[in-house]
């Protein structure tokens, strides 16, 4: 664990290149300091006046961390630390130790002021298929309803998905499509704090953040295979006031994605690679109503990803993306370092035109820079029936890998300040 994070730490050293950072006024006032855990690190957890907060160890519970099922253990010392005291609980799991847990829930609302699930050791999931296809699960450990939780600790969440992509339609045209499970997953959950974890080959999503608000994500090391299907990273929906920072994520699908019913997202730091980039959408699937908006990301370099940063709506959806900014972006060797896709299809059915779209408006780009692997750098592919409306360039310089690199768009208002290459110009 230490040298693969050692190696991707080095990579990124050498990929960032300085940059002369614009005035930004405009994003920033969206984005204004909210109190709750964005203003608080673990540490400042243990220096506040009170009691001192009661330890809960799930090795007291009967926790045995040899190979054998500890989940009821887990559960039995999570009831203890969410309901036995109006103060303060910590839920350690110890460091040097390797426990199997089978799908939990861990529920709140809880009695605890406030609750930090200190992870030390490693949880290890099941790798066999049935524990969850035979009783329909598609989650593997979630935390739901829960005010002031804090999940942290440098432990590992490892989700042994390998059998999970190898029998994926998406590899395996044969085989019948199932929705794998989410490693981790935060519902409903208030002034959430989530930092300093390894969560690594989860057999889809690694970690996923719905109908939550006031969240800090930080510092986490997320890793699956390049080749492995579906494995978003940071997954964020039906959420407010989200904070994801300083992370490195590296896997086979979207680094961070974020889709309908988010707003108020802020996403700085990040180094994305391998992967498919990082992505507003997609919205709209199945003739459904989404919407996102009031989303900044910036300061994140990004390294051999598939696309760079996207905006991707189905055909037939309603709604918007709106008031959406990406800046100060790193691109190395980039496939689609911008792009915005109206016309998605992820199905193995064409995709027809349809009369309807989810509006695209307000979308700023500043201070893009790096290599493009595809021809095409910049691409606006907009739909007849909503066009894309206010989009922004500036400052943008992107180069091909040993060719020219171009811009297209068509169906959209582009306004291009400051410098900008390549110059976009209208697809006819």
């Amino acid at each position: 664990m230490g040298l693969e994070r050692l190696l991707l730490a080095s990579i990124v050293a050498m990929w960032i290149s300085p940059s002369i950072l614009l005035p930004l006024a405009s994003s920033e006032e969206i984005f204004l300091e909210a109190e709750g855990p964005a203003a608080e690190s673990s540490d400042e957890l243990w220096l506040r006046s009170g009691p001192p907060p009661r330890v809960v160890d799930v090795d007291d519970y009967g926790a045995r961390a040899n190979g054998c099922d500890d989940t009821e253990a887990f559960l039995a010392a999570w009831r203890e630390a969410c309901n036995s005291s109006d103060y303060r609980s910590v839920y350690l799991v110890p460091e040097g130790k390797t426990y199997l847990l089978m799908p939990v829930s861990f529920c709140g609302p809880c009695r605890a002021i406030s609750i930090t699930a200190m992870i030390k050791g490693t949880l290890e999931a099941p790798s066999n298929r049935s524990v969850w296809l035979d009783r329909n699960l598609q989650e593997w450990i979630t935390f739901e309803g829960i005010d002031r939780l804090h999940v942290l600790g440098g432990g590992t969440l490892n989700g042994n998905g390998q059998q999970w992509w190898i029998n994926s339609c998406k590899l395996n045209r044969s085989m019948r499509c199932v929705t794998g499970p989410t490693a981790i997953y935060f519902r409903r959950c208030t002034h959430l704090v989530v930092e300093d974890l390894e969560v690594r080959d989860s057999m889809q999503m690694h970690v996923a953040i719905a109908y939550s608000w006031n969240v800090l994500v930080s510092k986490m090391f997320i890793a699956a295979p390049g080749w492995s299907p579906n494995t978003d990273g940071i997954h964020v929906s039906n959420s407010k006031e989200v904070s994801i920072s300083d992370c490195t994520i590296s896997t086979g699908d979207d680094c961070i994605s974020i889709v309908t019913g988010s707003m108020f997202v802020r996403v700085t730091g990040i180094f994305c690679g391998p992967g498919h980039g990082i992505s507003i959408g997609s919205l709209g699937a199945n003739n459904s109503w989404a919407h996102v908006s009031d989303v900044l990301v910036e300061k994140a370099t990004l390294l051999g990803t598939t696309n760079g940063v996207r905006i991707k709506t189905w055909q037939g959806g309603y709604g918007y993306a709106e008031r959406i900014t990406f800046q100060d972006i790193s691109m190395h060797n980039v496939t689609n370092p911008i792009i915005i896709d109206q016309n998605y299809c992820d199905s193995d059915k064409s995709c027809h035109e349809q009369g309807s779209a989810i509006a695209v408006r307000n979308i700023h780009y500043r201070n893009i820079y790096g290599t493009s692997a595809s021809k095409v750098a910049i691409n606006f592919i907009c739909s007849e029936v909503v066009c894309c409306d206010g989009i922004q360039m500036q400052d943008i310089y992107l180069v091909g890998e040993g060719r020219y690199a171009t811009c297209s768009y068509k169906n959209a208002t582009v306004v291009q300040l400051g410098y900008s290459f390549p110059f976009c110009g209208a697809e006819m």
